[in-house]
């Protein structure tokens, strides 16, 4: 733990800051298997394209899990240590594909970085202030999830309107 480095902290119990990023760390290790899931059963058209951006967000999502587990430890706390315990302490919790067609893991996934977002602008304005290196972090973090959902929304868009066009150009 770090002493001096712990010791800009204000306002705020490191015990409190480490309960919030345990539940942030849950939620990332939570993203990262639905895209990595999702990419594998994924069906459907643009299915290539959708396959390789949510593998990108996996990625992502598993270097947010490595930022938060780091930060963790330098407030002197321990990350959850059992998988198990990630499905009781998320804030935004995990429902499996039942569809696997394009559009639909597309809005699943939007679903997902919309919490995503909710949770880390509630985290960066509680700590905001009060730990400037949790805050930065966060911050970094929730830049990642709105590009995350814009390049979802950005897929989910292009399928419908071309479906849509095709659609409208049979009748």
């Amino acid at each position: 733990m770090l002493t001096r480095g712990n010791s800009i902290i204000k306002g705020i119990e490191t015990t409190e800051i480490v309960k919030l990023l345990n539940r942030a760390y849950a939620d990332e290790w939570l993203a990262y298997y639905q895209y990595f899931t999702e990419a594998k059963v994924i069906k459907g058209i643009m299915k290539d394209a959708v396959f390789a951006e949510l593998t990108q967000h996996a990625n992502d999502e598993l270097r947010h899990a490595n930022m938060i587990a780091d930060r963790i430890v330098q407030l002197g706390g321990t990350p959850l240590l059992n998988p198990t315990e990630w499905a009781t302490h998320t804030n935004c919790g995990y429902e499996e594909p039942k569809n696997f067609d394009v559009v639909a893991i597309l809005e699943d996934s939007i679903k997902g970085e919309q919490c995503a977002i909710s949770t880390y602008s509630s985290l960066a304005d509680i700590v905001k202030d009060k730990d400037i290196i949790t805050y930065n972090m966060v911050s970094q973090i929730l830049a990642d999830e709105v590009e995350h959902e814009a390049d979802l929304q950005d897929l989910h868009d292009d399928i419908t309107e071309f479906v849509e066009h095709i659609k409208s150009t049979m009748r």
